[in-house]
């Protein structure tokens, strides 16, 4: 399925373009197992059926079992877990052990059923749209680039086949089997291969000319929560997996993005730099730089230069 695998085609060293796969979906991790994408939707509806199965016999043995070990006076309610009062007495023993063990397995059905049928929407709706989160977000940031430089071009998401029903198939088949290799998918009659791949690298472009240059003005240490930094700078830590990168004053950063109180952005090396290190990129807090009025020219792009792309 392609919304599960994107062929990315980067610049490498030298301007070296390599072919590289990048999974975007934390269930599928190689190209092997998009062959079993199918039966993991599969497996994602029968397991909360399953759950419910389990439910609806844990309440009725609850009910059962409780309902002949209550005694109702004027003004009170008792429960006897001793033993039931009933002749002959139940087969399956049913203490306070059992009641609470019993209570326990209910509460992780129903936890099961939650949890395991939110996936499975959210795999049917990916199966359906033939889009990951991933690449819908890519498609929302090329409208962006369109409308914001003014092109005449209309960018066409190439693995929708523009009906449900069509990306339904490529996922259900009676071989069971999905279509595409992993690293060939099915596209759209007006797109190819790289349509995506192209996409994304215009949109890498247009992120390093629309990068702001700043210059370091006081030291920071790389740590993820600085006490030093601020309590508003502490607090609003970025909870994501990318670094942090260790400033020293008067180095130079190229921001990409940002937040309130924290930026992210690429280091810019110098000949003196460590050998065998190209990119050294990652949060920062916004207090540590101040931004280059020398440089005022890199937040937009020249007129010319927007229709040239």
């Amino acid at each position: 399925m392609p919304c599960l695998l994107v062929l990315a085609l980067s610049l490498w060293g030298g301007n070296r373009k390599i072919l590289r796969i990048a999974c975007t979906s934390s269930i599928v991790k190689s190209a092997k197992h998009t062959r079993h994408h199918g039966h993991i939707t599969a497996e994602s509806v029968t397991a909360p059926l399953g759950c419910i199965h389990a439910a609806f016999i844990f309440v009725l043995t609850m009910y059962t079992q409780l309902y002949n070990r209550l005694s109702f006076g004027w003004n009170t309610v008792k429960i006897d877990m001793s033993a039931a009062r009933r002749d002959p007495l139940p087969i399956i023993p049913f203490g306070l052990a059992a009641f609470a063990a019993t209570l326990f397995a209910l509460g992780l059905a129903l936890g099961t059923t939650i949890a395991v049928g939110m996936l499975f929407f959210i795999q049917m709706k990916i199966i359906l749209r033939n889009k990951t989160s991933i690449e819908s977000w890519i498609e929302e940031k090329a409208k962006d680039r369109i409308q914001y430089y003014q092109l005449d071009e209309v960018f066409v998401f190439p693995y929708d086949m523009g009906s449900r029903w069509k990306n339904f198939k490529q996922v259900f088949t009676w071989s069971g089997v999905p279509e595409g290799d992993g690293l060939a998918w099915p596209v759209r009659e007006d797109c190819h291969q790289y349509s995506l791949t192209i996409e994304q690298l215009k949109q890498k472009a247009d992120k390093r000319i629309r990068s702001v240059r700043y210059r370091v003005i006081e030291d920071y240490s790389g740590a993820c929560c600085p006490l030093n930094k601020g309590i508003k700078t502490f607090f609003t830590s970025p909870c994501t997996e990318e670094p942090r990168i260790r400033l020293q004053k008067g180095e130079f950063i190229l921001a990409t993005r940002g937040l309130r109180y924290w930026l992210y952005g690429d280091k810019i090396l110098d000949d003196a730099s460590v050998e065998g290190v190209s990119r050294i990129r990652g949060w920062f807090p916004r207090n540590c730089v101040e931004k280059c009025p020398c440089d005022a020219e890199t937040d937009q792009a020249p007129e010319g230069e927007k229709k040239n792309r």
